[in-house]
């Protein structure tokens, strides 16, 4: 039997990049990269901001559809419609931040995504328009055919962050794929300072970076998008080395991997590090609560 894959064809559908590049480049020139933009990708928070802002208008249409189903008082449904729009504006901001740093296929889908949502969004402004004017099954009817498109958003909305990767920790797996123990990269003489290099340390790569002071050592793929980050840029913020995402600039301290920049969220691994012998070696630095297998 043949697998049905919509969510695949909506991916591999070329002609909406027009579309998604319109939105793209809107988004890129109201959004600039700052303080704001970085507290709308969740920066702050350690994980994407959009998600969790989305659960509250979704709820509140959920509850509404539920009402309307079960004839409950109509005074009810009309409230949580209108609390389920006011919580939507921030969710859309959110999202729109993250989807300004995507790729091709996860743009696609996220631009059908948000037009489900932008006419879940109109059904629900016109059912509450009938509502007031005395049309109420109209006005449910209108209702629950928006809560259809929102729910359908929504599971466009799940395709990106567990089949596409839209927003997950690209690097989660090192604790767990990393060396437990010391493991060689290559004699200290390989590495020029200050230019990256790539190795692999067991089953995942790394980039090298020799300082004055010795070396740092950090999981090669971007926590954001898994972008090479041995090929990214190194630069200096507050008088502390950094290293810059080639693909979507956000910006690491070398020292201890902590975002200085998104849109990455997730700190991005260290590895311990020693010279032996001549030899460079490293292994996956230890966190509290977290045994490397």
């Amino acid at each position: 039997m043949r697998q049905i894959d919509p969510m695949g064809r909506i991916a591999a559908a070329t002609w909406l990049d027009r579309a998604a590049g319109a939105v793209r480049t809107a988004t890129a020139k109201t959004l600039r990269p700052g303080r704001f933009k970085d507290a709308l990708h969740g920066v702050w928070l350690g994980h994407p901001l959009h998600p969790a802002l989305a659960q509250f208008p979704l709820g509140c249409f959920t509850g509404a559809a539920v009402l309307d189903l079960t004839d409950a008082s109509g005074g009810a449904a009309d409230r949580l419609i209108r609390w389920g729009l006011l919580g939507s504006a921030p969710a859309a901001i959110a999202g729109l931040a993250d989807y300004a740093d995507g790729h091709e296929e996860q743009q696609r889908i996220g631009v059908v995504h948000a037009a489900a949502n932008v006419s879940a969004i109109a059904c629900y402004l016109g059912s509450l328009r009938l509502r007031s004017v005395g049309s109420r099954q109209g006005g449910v009817a209108l209702g629950l055919l928006a809560y259809g498109l929102a729910a359908g958003a929504a599971a466009l909305g799940g395709d990106l962050a567990f089949r596409w990767a839209a927003g997950p920790n690209h690097a989660a797996e090192v604790p767990h794929a990393g060396p437990a123990d010391w493991t060689d990269l290559g004699a200290v003489t390989e590495f020029a300072e200050r230019k990256p290099q790539r190795r692999m340390a067991g089953l995942i790569p790394v980039m090298v970076v020799a300082r004055s002071d010795g070396f740092v050592v950090l999981h090669d793929r971007c926590g954001h998008m898994a972008a090479p980050l041995y090929q990214g840029e190194l630069t200096s913020r507050a008088g502390v080395d950094c290293v810059v995402c080639p693909w979507h600039r956000s910006v690491f301290r070398l020292a201890d991997g902590a975002v200085v920049n998104g849109p990455a969220t997730a700190p991005q691994p260290v590895l311990d590090t020693r010279v032996l012998d001549g030899r460079l070696q490293a292994k996956v630095r230890e966190i509290p609560g977290v045994a490397a297998s």
